[in-house]
């Protein structure tokens, strides 16, 4: 067992995912007494379907951001929409839970549409942050921008995607297990 530390948690993960969780329906509001609060907001949306280094390595530059970092999830109608019928590996309900985990992750969120600009249009953050895939020009940049926001654009950890290690686990069948 840990040794106490100066922080208090809730004594279950449950009630500290419930801290961070923010339902869709209330996510415009709370944004609202967030920014009255004077707090600045950071945004991140994504599948984050099987959590890697690369994923680790944007949500943290994404919180560095503002004071608060929300993070969006698709949900998983929407990747089987815009990624493929056998997708997402993890269910949303878990890679909710996984995203909360992280203590530089403030909140989580979803959405059902295959893009966030509706969803970015109830937040209106600061910083919307994406991935350099995507670019300055990505979908969200006019949303953001329209709304007095800007987008920050994180370099991509090379060789880390969950494409590429879904690749990898299917060029392993019939190789001996790694046990």
């Amino acid at each position: 067992m840990r040794s106490s530390v100066s922080r208090s948690l809730p004594r279950s993960f449950e009630e500290y995912y419930k801290q961070k969780l923010i339902h869709p329906d209330t996510l415009e509001s709370r944004c609202v007494e967030l920014k009255k609060a004077g707090r600045t907001i950071a945004t991140l949306n994504g599948s984050f379907d099987l959590l890697h280094a690369g994923h680790l390595e944007i949500l943290y530059q994404a919180s560095r951001q503002a004071d608060l970092l929300i993070v969006a999830l698709n949900s998983d109608a929407s990747i089987k929409q815009y990624k493929s019928p056998n997708r997402p590996i993890i269910t949303l309900e878990y890679r909710l839970r996984m995203v909360a985990a992280l203590e530089f992750v403030d909140h989580v969120t979803w959405f059902e549409e295959t893009d966030p600009r509706a969803l970015l249009s109830k937040i209106k953050p600061q910083v919307h942050v994406n991935g350099a895939e995507y670019g300055e020009n990505c979908i969200e940049a006019e949303t953001v921008k329209k709304h007095g926001g800007r987008v920050h654009i994180v370099s991509l950890v090379p060789g880390l995607s969950t494409s590429d290690i879904l690749k990898k686990i299917t060029s392993l069948e019939g190789a001996s297990p790694c046990v």
